[in-house]
């Protein structure tokens, strides 16, 4: 039986099992979740590094972490739909930025069925 790490990729960069991996975790309230991620196309992957530099070069020196196997990582995801593991991802795309605070809530007695009309967007000067 042969084991496959990528799950449906074609091409895997490591056809053989990683070994124990460094998971990226967000902190609970009575224990630790796994950070799932995105992959270029949209799914959703479990990911794991094979050091802990290349998690904290990732990731950040601040990103909480434990240590699976990676039959243990999808068997934990696997309940969730996730069944790609990627192994040492390179690039990260930056976080979101907050929100901005929310607008005052209106009154719906007050709200109209008119589209809202576009502001209109001040000129750019030369300095």
């Amino acid at each position: 039986m042969t084991q496959t790490l990528y799950g449906e990729d074609p091409d895997p960069s490591e056809p053989l099992p990683a070994g124990p991996l460094y998971v990226p975790v967000r902190p609970g309230p009575s224990s630790c979740t796994i950070r799932l991620f995105r992959t270029p196309l949209g799914g959703r992957t479990a990911v794991g590094f094979t050091s802990e530099r290349r998690l904290v070069a990732t990731l950040g020196a601040h990103q909480a972490r434990i240590r699976l196997a990676e039959p243990a990582l999808r068997a934990l995801t696997a309940p969730l739909g996730v069944t790609t593991v990627t192994v040492n991802p390179q690039f990260t795309a930056p976080a979101p930025a907050p929100a901005p605070a929310s607008a005052p809530a209106l009154d719906p007695a007050s709200a109209t069925a008119t589209p809202a009309q576009p502001k209109p967007v001040p000129a750019l000067r030369a300095g």
